[in-house]
């Protein structure tokens, strides 16, 4: 909470406001109501924009300091609630959002992030971390958890005030949090042992509780992707993880409830719906319709009004406005109720899920709440404390308007006025202090401390807020930002902020969710189904193998700590089960390995012959950065991921070097990839080179037109656009200037490749989505892009080991971090249900969003689009599919963008698409029949605004889902996250990656030999071209009596063993056995001796495959030792060291015996004698 005076530009603007006479007279006024027995609400007219974000501000503070608690904002609606909260936050405080949670009343499941985002606002307001709570009227009046279950279902304990592990794992099961076998979002835990990790909804990272009995060990917070130790902590606080907690007592009243209803209930279809509630109910399994019945559970009937029921005063933006919201609420709650009662879903007396209008103007008419209004209004019968006006004017946004605000300015300051002047960056501060000075207006540059004095205009920047005038105190703000829209930034500066701290720790390990029944491929021996782990014990020492099937009766026991010699087999026939299993032993497998690998050497020459041609080419080398590009870039308003960081870097090296530049960069969609392309054209036009910025379809064209025309604006970048939306005179003049040197970056669509478009001096193109292009667009673009620098930029998200095969011999940047500025989007998954879908519709026009319907049948396309119009009554409903030509489907985008488009029923053909932030709600028709990555690219097209979105995946009435596609859309409910598609489609985007960038032909044979093997082929292919020897390491097996496998009461989960069986085989160095154990350590506790002895093999393995040794056998006392080519003069030298412990046998297959001492270790005895050897092998080598 704020106590502070405001400093710095917030501290100018806020403290003029407060310099006014009548601000003065409004505190006195809340002041005298307060202590009144018959408290009233005051009404205030006048205030603009800026002036009530400025009253806001300082009515948060006042609450804050005078009674410790933060201020209720009550707002007409969404939108008017993201600039109340861009408004104070620009001041500095701390707002929060209280969202409106749509409840669920049918059997949908649904994901919670609506829950965690209104318990994390219900805990801050109780705790009192932040400073204003704002909420339009129908989310403050919704019924939710009452204060005091709120306050005694939240645990606190620390290493001072312990609990006991039992304690935890019953609190957690009870406050709605979902037990998983790895915690990887919010409201989830996982028990490990003496070890439990538990991801408190209002906690930036998950946190682990290792116990030591029933005594805390330690706590600490940990990262979801490497589920590796951050920080340690003292304590913690786990609130709730649902709105709605079933206690014993309530499922008992719940269970006689429904079966009572039953009974009374006719309607089939209802009965159904109670029967599914029921069995849920007993078995204690989560109830998805649970809301339903929140004033069973809640007999108190509280909302968000009732945590502020002690406030003194409060603020309303428009009584009026927020009357009618709340009206319409209460008719559509009624409506609802009226439905669920005439069906027999619920009984009467629960029927009821938030207060209405009497109870809304009864809490505001009796405190001393302020009623900020533009205009005079009629509040009825309601008795008003108080009246007041703050004149105040809003003033224009100038943007590039010079001239405009130069005159206003004149006035301003010949009236006697004190002017503020809000520039967007340094820049363009600068920029228009010497303008002014230059026409005679007296300017100064804010440098922190000056104050705003009569008849001079005070510049400064980076302060984003509405302009405003106040003639009472002759003080205005002039704004030269193109619009107000601070909302999305704030927020998304600290999601960018918290993305980049993740994202940059390692990438999950594709082969934690090797499953039985999934596909393998075998270096050697090929394609197999994995059954499972089997645990052998033999001679009394027990090891784990995997089990895997082959063709016909073949077997193969694959020792755990070999896993670095198999990899999931990714393939287009993974999915659905016709992959052929090859035999082990047989000649089949090699051929087709062999096969494939002349293929990938074709293709390494290629792309190495292609290579070569380019860096023999002459280029330009564009000039380093300077001040300018440096200034550009400090301006840019969100916090810069690590890979565009990198990426960048990259560009401008490439820019820089006398080599034409020819470089891809990918990166998922919104990943950033714009910013960083604006970044390298910006540098061409500081180098006097002109840009030509090719995008395939004319709607993009216009997007990154606007894109580069606010981005740019302040700095002296010309730019212009030539495409369909231009009339030919437009065109012609655009080209006659780009022919003069006249226009810097040209944006264009195929049109830039005609014959009549020349340049004056090109010298960098950037392409967007090349493969979007035809095959004679791709010959013109050849010759347009001679000798010039190309950047091709691509959504396509490329994998790790991809990038590492090509790295050599294509330039590269990938950008692999999510973007950070989203909301999640809001995902069911339910049998398709026209009642559902109406009402999702209905819901998204009322806020004046549009819907996207996906029916993915050209046949039937237009027979669904008339269903849809008779769902929706009076909706603008447009159709698209992929057999409209390119002119039909421009102009539909252009319509959805215009919003003259409600609902779009349409294809797949979104996919690629363009932003519509105003589309926020997607319904899908057989969900079920669309691949991971395909759904999650689709939900992408929603959400891409500071609106929440809803995403529906439907699948038939009746229809049994496959395996394969339950787990699909499992995954894509639970990982709601924007950008999550790395993580979640990982798999499945790596086939389409591959297939986009090495072309289809190459598609068959990934198919054939399966991912990861193709990669590994391709990358040796690649070394071979370039005259480089592939590193090959002696396939090394140990054969010793010790017990080395990871035990089951270690580590629980079958997958999770997996995962470290696969670690602990890539094990290359002592360091690399150092890291695993610290993981292992940091996850599950203390490791037992046959997990130390396991990760003891796995080095000696590393080392012994490093000198060259085939295999290590124990044989009684002695270990005997195979080398593939034995170095006599070492093992002589190491002989002379032991004494008589080594004896080396040189025959027809040499081999050195080792005599084991009584207490000796054998792996720490065998690690230590080949350290020595590569230490002495290393001094050989250095001597010759």
């Amino acid at each position: 909470m704020v106590h502070s005076e405001f400093v710095g530009a917030p501290g100018l603007i806020v403290g003029a406001l407060k310099a006014e006479r009548e601000y003065a007279c409004i505190i006195e006024a809340i002041e005298r109501e307060a202590k009144s027995d018959r408290p009233s609400p005051l009404r205030i007219t006048g205030m603009s924009e800026g002036v009530r974000g400025a009253f806001a501000a300082l009515l948060a503070k006042y609450v804050a300091e005078k009674h410790k608690k933060p201020l209720l904002v009550i707002v007409p609606d969404e939108k008017e609630g993201q600039k109340c909260f861009g408004l104070l936050s620009a001041c500095g405080l701390t707002p929060l959002l209280y969202p409106f949670r749509d409840f669920i009343f049918h059997n949908i499941t649904a994901s919670h992030e609506s829950e965690h985002e209104r318990l994390s606002v219900l805990y801050a307001v109780l705790e009192g971390t932040c400073d204003a709570v704002i909420a339009t009227p129908d989310a403050a009046l919704e019924y939710t958890m009452p204060r005091e279950v709120a306050m005694r279902s939240q645990l606190n304990f620390g290493l001072d005030s312990p609990i006991s592990p039992d304690e935890l794992k019953k609190f957690l099961a009870g406050a709605g949090y979902v037990r998983v076998e790895l915690v990887d979002g919010a409201g989830q835990y996982a028990v490990r042992g003496d070890i439990v990790d538990v991801f408190p909804p209002k906690s930036e990272n998950p946190v682990r509780i290792e116990f030591f009995g029933d005594d805390i060990d330690r706590i600490s917070a940990f990262d979801l992707l490497t589920q590796r130790r951050i920080e340690n902590l003292d304590s913690v606080e786990i609130p709730p993880a649902r709105e709605i907690l079933v206690g014993a007592k309530e499922r008992e009243e719940l269970l006689r409830v429904i079966s009572t209803q039953i009974k009374k209930c006719e309607d089939d279809r209802t009965r159904e719906i109670l029967s599914a509630e029921l069995d849920a109910a007993e078995s204690g399994r989560e109830i998805n319709s649970i809301d339903k019945y929140i004033t069973l559970v809640y007999p108190q009937r509280e909302c968000l009004l009732d945590y502020f029921s002690d406030a003194a005063t409060a603020l309303v933006v428009e009584w009026k406005s927020s009357s009618e919201r709340v009206k319409a609420y209460e008719w559509h709650a009624k409506q609802t109720i009226t439905d669920l009662l005439e069906h027999g879903a619920v009984p009467a007396r629960y029927a009821e899920y938030g207060k209405y209008y009497a109870n809304f103007e009864a809490f505001f008419s009796s405190r001393a709440a302020v009623f900020a209004d533009t205009f005079l209004g009629s509040y009825g019968d309601m008795r008003l404390g108080g009246m007041f006006n703050i004149t105040s004017r809003q003033t224009v946004y100038y943007a590039d308007s010079y001239e405009l605000l130069r005159e206003d300015l004149r006035g301003y300051i010949e009236g006697g006025y004190s002017a503020v002047v809000l520039c967007e960056n340094q820049l363009s501060a600068q920029n228009l202090h010497s303008q002014l000075e230059a026409d005679g207006l007296p300017a100064l540059l804010y440098g922190g401390s000056e104050a705003p004095h009569q008849g001079i205009a005070l510049i400064l920047h980076g302060f984003d807020f509405p302009g405003f005038e106040l003639p009472v105190t002759k003080f205005a703000v002039l704004s030269l930002y193109p619009s107000q829209n601070a909302y999305a930034r704030v927020r998304t500066a600290r999601r960018a902020a918290r993305a980049a701290k993740r994202s940059r720790q390692e990438r999950i390990l594709s082969y934690a969710d090797l499953d039985p029944g999934d596909y393998v491929v075998h270096v050697n021996h090929g394609i197999g189904q994995y059954l499972g782990i089997q645990t052998v014990t033999v001679d009394g020492h027990t090891r784990d193998y995997l089990k895997i099937k082959y063709a016909g009766t073949d077997m193969l026991y694959l020792p755990c700590d070999q896993l670095d010699s198999i990899s999931k087999y990714i393939g287009g026939r993974a999915e659905d089960g016709t992959v052929k299993l090859s035999k082990m032993g047989g000649a089949e497998w090699a051929r087709t390995k062999s096969k494939v690998k002349a293929a990938a050497k074709e293709m390494a020459r290629e792309l190495i012959k292609l290579y070569a041609e380019r860096k023999r080419k002459p280029g330009f080398a564009f000039l380093p950065d300077d001040e300018l590009q440096r200034q550009f870039e400090a301006e840019f308003e969100y916090e810069e991921t690590e890979g565009q960081l990198e990426a960048i870097e990259e560009i401008k090296r490439d820019m820089e070097s006398p080599h034409p530049m020819d470089r891809l960069l990918c990166g998922d969609v919104g990943f950033g990839k714009t910013e960083v392309a604006l970044r390298a054209a910006f540098k061409a036009v500081n180098s006097q080179k002109q840009v030509a910025f090719l995008v395939p379809t004319t709607i993009l064209a216009l997007q990154h037109y606007q894109t580069l025309q606010s981005r740019m604006r302040g700095f002296p970048v010309k730019i212009d656009m030539i495409s369909r939306f231009r009339t030919t005179k437009q065109q012609a003049e655009t080209l006659k200037k780009l022919k003069h040197g006249e226009v810097d970056i040209i944006v264009g669509t195929h049109r830039l490749l005609s014959k009549d478009v020349q340049f004056r001096d090109l010298g960098l193109v950037i392409i967007d989505e090349e493969h979007r292009f035809g095959v004679a667009h791709k010959e013109k673009l050849k010759k347009l892009c001679t000798n010039v620098d190309v950047l091709t930029l691509t959504a396509t998200p490329i994998p790790r080991t991809l990038n590492m095969a090509l790295s050599g011999i294509r330039d590269m940047s990938i950008l692999e971090e999510a973007p950070g500025d989203r909301l999640p989007v809001q995902t069911y998954v339910l049998e398709y249900d026209d009642i559902i879908i109406a009402e999702a519709i209905r819901r998204e026009l009322r806020r004046g969003g549009q819907v996207y319907y996906l029916h993915n049948r050209v046949e039937t396309i237009e027979t669904v689009a008339n269903k849809i119009s008779q769902l929706a009554p009076g909706a603008r409903i447009a159709v698209a599919h992929g057999q409209m030509d390119k002119e039909q489907l421009s102009d539909i985008w252009r319509d959805m963008i215009s919003g003259e488009v409600d609902i779009l029923v349409c294809t797949t053909i979104i996919e690629s698409g363009v932003d519509i932030p105003n589309a926020n709600t997607l319904i899908i028709e057989d969900a079920d029949k669309l691949g991971l990555a395909q759904l999650h690219q689709l939900r992408g097209r929603v959400g891409r605004s500071s609106r929440r979105a809803y995403a529906y995946f439907t699948y038939r009435r009746g229809s049994v889902l496959s395996e394969i596609a339950t787990k699909r859309l499992e995954a894509i409910r639970d990982y709601t996250e924007f950008g999550s598609g790395f993580r979640i489609a990982l798999r499945d985007l790596e086939i389409r990656g591959a297939g986009n960038l090495l072309g289809p032909e190459q598609h068959g044979h990934i198919e054939s030999v399966g991912y990861d093997l193709y990669m590994k082929l391709l990358s040796e292919a690649i070394l071979e071209e370039k005259g480089e020897i592939p590193q090959q390491r002696a396939e090394h097996t140990i054969e010793i009596s010790i017990d080395a496998y990871i035990p089951e009461s270690y580590i629980n989960s079958s997958t999770q063993r997996i995962e470290a069986y696969k670690k602990i085989s890539l094990i290359l160095s002592e360091e690399d056995s150092r890291d695993v154990l610290d993981e292992l350590c940091d996850r599950y506790g203390e490791p037992p001796e046959p997990v130390i002895n396991l990760i003891n093999v796995a080095l000696v393995r590393a080392l012994g495959s490093e000198i060259g040794i085939t295999k290590t056998e124990q044989r009684g006392d002695s270990v005997i030792i195979y080398p593939a080519n034995i170095d006599a003069s070492i093992w002589a030298r190491l002989a002379g060291e032991l004494r008589g412990r080594i004896l080396l046998s040189l025959g027809s297959k040499p081999y050195i015996t080792v005599k084991l001492m009584k207490g000796d270790n054998i792996l720490i005895f065998l690690r230590d004698l080949f350290k020595k050897y590569i230490q002495i092998h290393t001094c050989n080598l250095e001597q010759l």
